[in-house]
């Protein structure tokens, strides 16, 4: 018999019907009416499915009333509606089969552990009911964001994830090597020939293939090498970059708004069971809060608008406020949940904040730059208008520090059939947190990547974090 998924059976199943399932144990209680009850789980969805195991079985003494949680089983029996709360159905065991053993040291009972602890076995925690929705949003929420961009004819670019090229300029690279450490061999001894890096960003490779094909997206792992020990860093992270040619900044913040509108409604009607657990649970303002990204029509304002909000803003903020400041997170917290009390794309940032790729307006002071704010995180979207002019192009990255020549591949986009071109980043790390409703930005990967924490699992109970 082909085994069924605890989801299907709870959504479809009827009483009467025969069904076999596989999981793990979380609990077992037995009846001094000679049966059991086993409590299981197969990761399908948040909710678990009730066994009811009676003496009659064959392997009920020596096997059954023996069984701990964390247990492998398979199990057929009958679906039969349930006398109990809050479930529809149970099943009536023919057969329990342990594929398994589980000692009596199984580190995750059936009781609530932080989630400080359970960063040190990060092999067994998707087996808890946070962690593992969590990880059921993120890919429900990967689905949606490929079906956005396929919906809309968009190409799927898998940008490199070794590069020779610094997108951003702020040099919190880690470097791939195969030359030995202490090493005073030259670069060009190294395997590829000379330095190079584990990429910060699809894009610039993106930039490329949009001069191309008209409107493309990469989706994939990007890296950062910088010691930032906080709730919402990851040394490795997921980004989401589409890049589209002929476009303009309003039309990119119309993308941008679009695309989270869209995802965000599609993870309401495909996670309903487990963004209603994270309401109850993590974060009460969860359903309400992506409620609001979905039916609220998004803010624009310029930084220099921005600016002005915030220096007549009756509120002593940590960071003053100034024009030519980058905005800080209780900045664009202040604006979106306090002063609009909903989402706001700001645009047009002072060049000097900004990477160099990033179009020069007309002031010569401003770049045609954007960031979407979203009430509960701040920035949740970065992006910008990319700089199509050869000239103003090169003379940007001298002013910031870099060498025209070493992106000369990237300067032939502009000397070739050259032509607007705009795009953004969503990090889906960040993404996820903000949806759940997760403080801790470590909890909604399954194997996160941060300074000093690279093994699966670890032996220092917890992390030092900064705010």
């Amino acid at each position: 018999m082909q085994r069924s998924l605890i989801n299907d059976i709870l959504n479809q199943g009827t009483a009467g019907q025969t069904v076999q399932i596989g999981g793990w144990l979380r609990t077992r209680r037995d009846s001094r009416g000679g049966f059991s009850f086993l409590e299981i789980s197969d990761g399908s969805c948040i909710h678990t499915l009730q066994v009811v195991v009676d003496a009659s079985l064959e392997n009920y003494e020596n096997e059954i009333l023996k069984l701990k949680t964390g247990a492998a089983l398979i199990v057929e029996g009958t679906l039969k509606n349930s006398e109990g709360k809050g479930q529809r159905l149970e099943m009536q065991a023919g057969s329990v089969m342990q594929t398994g053993v589980s000692s009596d040291e199984f580190p995750i009972q059936k009781k609530r552990h932080s989630f400080e602890h359970l960063r040190t076995m990060q092999h067994l925690r998707p087996r808890t009911n946070t962690i593992a929705a969590v990880l059921r949003v993120r890919s429900k929420l990967s689905h949606a964001i490929h079906s956005f961009f396929q919906q809309r004819s968009f190409h799927y670019i898998q940008t490199p994830i070794i590069t020779a090229s610094d997108c951003e300029g702020a040099g919190h690279l880690f470097q791939v090597t195969t030359l030995p450490p202490g090493s005073q061999r030259q670069p060009d001894a190294d395997f590829f020939g000379l330095p190079t890096y584990l990429t910060v960003s699809g894009q610039l490779e993106g930039e490329a293939c949009a001069l191309a094909l008209g409107q493309i997206y990469t989706f994939g792992p990007t890296f950062r090498a910088e010691n930032s020990n906080t709730s919402r860093h990851l040394a490795e992270f997921w980004m989401v970059e589409p890049e589209v040619a002929f476009a303009r900044l309003d039309q990119n913040a119309a993308l941008a708004e679009d695309f989270l509108k869209a995802v965000t409604s599609s993870l309401l009607a495909s996670c309903a069971d487990d963004l209603a657990f994270f309401n109850q649970r993590i974060d009460s303002g969860v359903l309400e809060r992506l409620h609001n990204l979905v039916e609220q029509p998004f803010e624009r304002i310029t930084y220099s608008e921005a600016v002005q909000i915030l220096e007549l803003a009756d509120i002593r903020f940590e960071f003053p406020v100034k024009w030519g400041s980058d905005l800080q997170s209780e900045h664009e917290r202040y604006l979106c949940e306090t002063h609009f009390g909903g989402p706001v794309i700001v645009t047009d940032y002072p060049k000097e904040i900004k990477s160099f790729y990033m179009r020069l307006n007309d002031d010569d002071k401003t770049v045609a730059a954007m960031d979407v704010l979203a009430p509960g995180i701040g920035e949740i979207i970065g992006g910008s208008e990319r700089e199509e002019r050869l000239d103003v192009l090169s003379s940007r990255m001298q002013a910031s520090g870099l060498d025209p020549e070493e992106y000369s591949w990237y300067l032939d986009l502009r000397r070739y059939g050259s032509a607007p071109h705009s795009g953004f980043g969503l990090g889906l790390d960040r993404f996820v947190q903000y949806i759940t409703g997760m403080e801790n930005i470590r909890d909604v990967s399954a194997f996160p990547r941060t300074p000093r924490h690279a093994r699966v699992h670890s032996a220092v109970p917890g992390d030092q974090l900064r705010s």
